[in-house]
Parts: C-alpha cells; sequence; structure tokens
C-alpha cells in the first residue's frame, strides 16, 4: 500500500538494513564492515513506481565509504536489483565476514534497502523477501554485530518482537562498545503508518533526516562522532515533525535494540577525511540548509549560539541558505576534497524568499528525459480518401519525452517521423500516372499517465503538422504537397522492460480540414510502437 501526497510524492518502501562500527578513541581493537545497500523503484503491478528509492541507496553508499568506516570493497550497492540479487550478495559478504573472523577479526554487517514493502514483505520489483525470512537471515549472519534501518510503509512490522518501541530515543550505556554483539533494527514508520518523500528533499524525510544527521547535524555532543543513539533520536524528532501535516499523517521511526555489551555505537566520524565544512561558534544561531546545484537539500545543521558545528559534505559546490522571518540569507560555498572550510558569514547575502534555491515540487531534478525509435502505420478512415488521396503508409521516427516537467506523471512528448509508399493515380477524368507518395509527420504531445507497477496507462492530447506529398515518376505532370496542422488525441500504454528501457504501445486519431478541392474535414489514425531509453 502506498499514500499519495502533494506535492511531496508518499512513497512506500525502503528497507534498511544498516551496520556500523563501533569505534573508541582509546582502543585499538579493529572491526571489520560490510554494507549491503539496495534501492529498488518498482514494486509490482499492484505498486506505483517511487522517485527516490535508488538515489537514497546512492546516499547511504556514499556515505558509508566516505565517512561509516566500511571500504570499497567491502560495499555492495544494488539498484533495481531482485529478492535473488539481494540474498546472493548478502551470501556474498556472509562469506568475507566468515573468512575475517577466522583471522581473527571482529566484523559488522550494514544492510540498507530503499524500495516498496506490503503484505510482510519487501518488493523488489516483481520479487518478493518476506519480513520473517529476513529477520532469521540476519540473525543467522556470521557477524559480531547487525544492524537493519528500514525505510518504508507500515516498516515497523519488522520490530513486532519483545522490546520493540515507537519512541524517539533508547537508552545506551556510555563507554567502549568494542566488547557489543547482536542485532539493531530501525525502521522509517510504524507497522500501520505510510513512508512519504519529498520532491525538495530529493529522497524519503527518514533517510534524508538520518543522512543528514549522519552528516553531522545529529552531533550534539561536538565530539566529531555520531552514535546510534544521536542518528537515531534526530531522525525520529525530524521525520515526525516534517509528516505531522501531511495527508498521510505523522510518521513515526520504531527501532528493536538487542545488543550485549556496554557502550554507544558510532556510526560516522566526521572527521574521517578532513573534508566537510565548520560553521563557527560566532556564526548566527539557527537552521542552515546546504542545497545541491540541482536545488535539493543534501543536509541541514540545527546550530546553537556560540556552539561549533561541522558538517561532513562531499567534495562539491552547495548554496548555504539560513532563513530568518523576512528574508533569506544566501552564500555559495566551495568544499575542497581533503580540506575542511570554514563557512564565514559575511560572504551570506541577504535575499528575498522569492530567491529560495530549494527546487519546487515537480520540477527540477524530478523531471527526466528518455529517448526512442518509432514504428508505425497511418491511414485515413475515409475509404475513398485512403485509396485515391492520402494513402496508408509505415511511419518510422524518433521521439523524445520529457516526463515530470510540469506536474507529476504529466509527459511532454516531441516526434518526427516519415513514410512512403508508391501509388497510381485514379481519378475519374485521369487514370495511370505512377507516383512516390510522402508523409513528413512532425508533433508535440501533452500525456498524463498512470503508473502501476511496471505498467502506465496514458492519456492525452497531440498537435500535429503534417506534409503530405506526390512525386510523380512522369515529368509531365507536376510534384504535388500539401501542409497543415493536425490536432488530435492519443493513448496508450508505457511498459518498463528494464529499469531504462521502455516499450510503448499507442494509438492516435487526428483531425485536418482539406481545402484544396472542396471544403472536406478528414480524420485519420496512427498505431506505433515506440522504444525508449532513460539516460
Amino acid at each position: 500500500m502506498r499514500t499519495v501526497i502533494a506535492p511531496p510524492h508518499a512513497w512506500a518502501l525502503g528497507l534498511a538494513l544498516a551496520f556500523v562500527s563501533l569505534s573508541t578513541a582509546a582502543h585499538a581493537d579493529t572491526l571489520r564492515r560490510f554494507a549491503l545497500i539496495a534501492g529498488n523503484d518498482t514494486g509490482g503491478n499492484d505498486t506505483r513506481p517511487l522517485s527516490y528509492a535508488r538515489d537514497d541507496a546512492r546516499k547511504m553508499h556514499d556515505l558509508l565509504t566516505r565517512l561509516g568506516g566500511v571500504a570499497a570493497s567491502d560495499a555492495k550497492l544494488l539498484l533495481d536489483d531482485d529478492a535473488k540479487d539481494f540474498l546472493s550478495a548478502l551470501s556474498e559478504l556472509e562469506q568475507r565476514a566468515r573468512a575475517a573472523q577466522a583471522r581473527g577479526e571482529r566484523t559488522a554487517l550494514f544492510v540498507y534497502y530503499s524500495g516498496h514493502a506490503k503484505d510482510g514483505a519487501l518488493r523488489l520489483g516483481d520479487s518478493r523477501l518476506a519480513f520473517d525470512a529476513l529477520k532469521r537471515r540476519l540473525a543467522e549472519a556470521p557477524v559480531d554485530i547487525r544492524i537493519a534501518i528500514l525505510d518504508s510503509c507500515r516498516s515497523g512490522a519488522l520490530t513486532r518482537t519483545k522490546g520493540a518501541r515507537k519512541a524517539p530515543a533508547f537508552d545506551v550505556e556510555s563507554g567502549a562498545a568494542r566488547d557489543a554483539r547482536g542485532v539493531v533494527i530501525l525502521t522509517s514508520s510504524a507497522a500501520d503508518e505510510d513512508s512519504q518523500e519529498s520532491d525538495a528533499l530529493g529522497g524519503s524525510y527518514f533517510s534524508h533526516h538520518l543522512t543528514s544527521g549522519l552528516l553531522g547535524d545529529a552531533d550534539r555532543s561536538g565530539d566529531g562522532r555520531v552514535t546510534l543513539f544521536e542518528a537515531y533520536s534526530h531522525a525520529y524528532a525530524r521525520t515526525v515533525a516534517d509528516t505531522a501535516d501531511s495527508s498521510a499523517g505523522p510518521q513515526h521511526p520504531t527501532f528493536s535494540y538487542d545488543l550485549a555489551g556496554n557502550g554507544d555505537l558510532v556510526l560516522t566520524d566526521l572527521r574521517a577525511n578532513a573534508e566537510g565544512l565548520v560553521v563557527p561558534g560566532g556564526a548566527p544561531a539557527g537552521a542552515y540548509y546546504f542545497v545541491d546545484p540541482g536545488g535539493l537539500v543534501v543536509a541541514e545543521l540545527d546550530k546553537g549560539a556560540d556552539t561549533e558545528r561541522r558538517v561532513a559534505l562531499a567534495p562539491g559546490t552547495y548554496r548555504v541558505k539560513r532563513r530568518l522571518s523576512d528574508r533569506l540569507r544566501i552564500g555559495d560555498v566551495e568544499i575542497a576534497r581533503g580540506r575542511t572550510t570554514v563557512l564565514e558569514e559575511p560572504r551570506l547575502k541577504d535575499a528575498p524568499f522569492s530567491d529560495d534555491p530549494v527546487k519546487g515540487a515537480g520540477r527540477g531534478r524530478d523531471s527526466w528525459w528518455a529517448f526512442g525509435l518509432t514504428g508505425g502505420y497511418q491511414s485515413f478512415f475515409d475509404a475513398a480518401t485512403r485509396q485515391s488521396l492520402f494513402l496508408s503508409v509505415p511511419l518510422f521516427g524518433a521521439e523524445a519525452e520529457l516526463h515530470d516537467y510540469f506536474r507529476r506523471d504529466w509527459v511532454w512528448g516531441f516526434d518526427a517521423s516519415v513514410g512512403g509508399t508508391r501509388g497510381v493515380l485514379a481519378l475519374p477524368t485521369l487514370a495511370g500516372p505512377s507516383y512516390r507518395y510522402s508523409v513528413v509527420n512532425l508533433g508535440t504531445s501533452l500525456t498524463t499517465e498512470w503508473p502501476l507497477g511496471r505498467v502506465s496507462p496514458f492519456v492525452g492530447a497531440r498537435l500535429a503538422y503534417l506534409i503530405l506529398g506526390r512525386q510523380f515518376e512522369d515529368a509531365a505532370f507536376p510534384d504535388q504537397r500539401f501542409a497543415m496542422v493536425s490536432p488530435g488525441l492519443v493513448a496508450g500504454a508505457r511498459f518498463q522492460l528494464t529499469r531504462r528501457l521502455h516499450l510503448t504501445a499507442r494509438g492516435r486519431a487526428q483531425y485536418l480540414q482539406y481545402t484544396v478541392d472542396a471544403q472536406r474535414s478528414l480524420g485519420y489514425w496512427e498505431l506505433a510502437a515506440l522504444l525508449t531509453y532513460e539516460p
């Protein structure tokens, strides 16, 4: 089940199982970290495709390999893979963890999945992975620490065990966690709640606030490390606050904590590679937002007075925004690889709210292009017309589609096709000359579609410019050409073959006014198949 919210669109699942490292400044105990990160935007024919599950997975993969102590060779990133691929990747990591344990290393496993969940199972495309089977697999994994983070509709069903709670925090004893063993499961919503995603954030609320917290916003102690306790408390509070007024209602993350041993778990080390941004203690207090060139909020920071804060942004250029009661404070900052940048308040400038760099819903990042080739057939409805005036012809062409630009699930299309055949003139006063009949078909269309799993039916309108011509083989007859604007309707269905490849079956009905020798209203139809690729 998925809830649709506008402008932020609701989404369903995102399972996340997450390991991360135990860390203590005084103890040299090593912890080998493995991570399985998966994102799937589809969940079968009875679910609506998600927008950001794969993006959430990419962000988590980047965060863990940069700040979470997971070597790139020990991390697996799966995008739109099925349950079989998921379990196969998990088996490979378990085998490597078993070998590490045999060498005397302590191990931990992080598994993150973002996608659909329904009826007690993860929905990885058309495949299923039952919650119970996943919990058993985690419990039996040959590692010391296993942490599961599930970001999905009704994901709280995974924590329906003794001790599971829907609460903003949990008690963890302070001190070193080097001897900890067990399983921790975090979920984005309760068992009877929908998880939601946001266009402005470019991801789910829970995953955004979790990753933003792990980048530094959750580091309330100021020691440059974000612990499990800090990350979950931060993600819980911000997720509930951001979804409180949504049409789906507030979303409450849950947890199940079953670790033996003392101490909290450190998830990210903000000083791991010495790069990022420092907001000095003298900077004004308030909420700071860091926006990427695409207009998406990649991290947030709630700064107190006279408190230095750090956010471990990846190298790149960001727009910094601080919102005041009557205006914005905006400036650009460049994060260099391997270097720490200090935010200088004088570099921020006053700007009106109209200059807010955060994109609106349905624009910017959410728009995407698809390009394809088409083959079809055109024929006029009137028998006399298609026999003697405008012949029936096959058409071949190319098309480009801009999805979700005007609004969610709207498609703006541009098409061009050509066709031709041979004919013999047959008029009451003249018969016999043969000719080459040609069609040039240029058009633009606007359609709305209803995604139903891998199938998306659509309807809409099209405006075409049609050029029809006859070129006689006998030079005594002049060539003829007729051009006109032709409005019409279009309907069909788009089928997702792979993550980037789509097959569309489409029909059109068009109208034109013929004015050469008489006023005649004519109609024609086109049937076509379109194969498109999403870059």
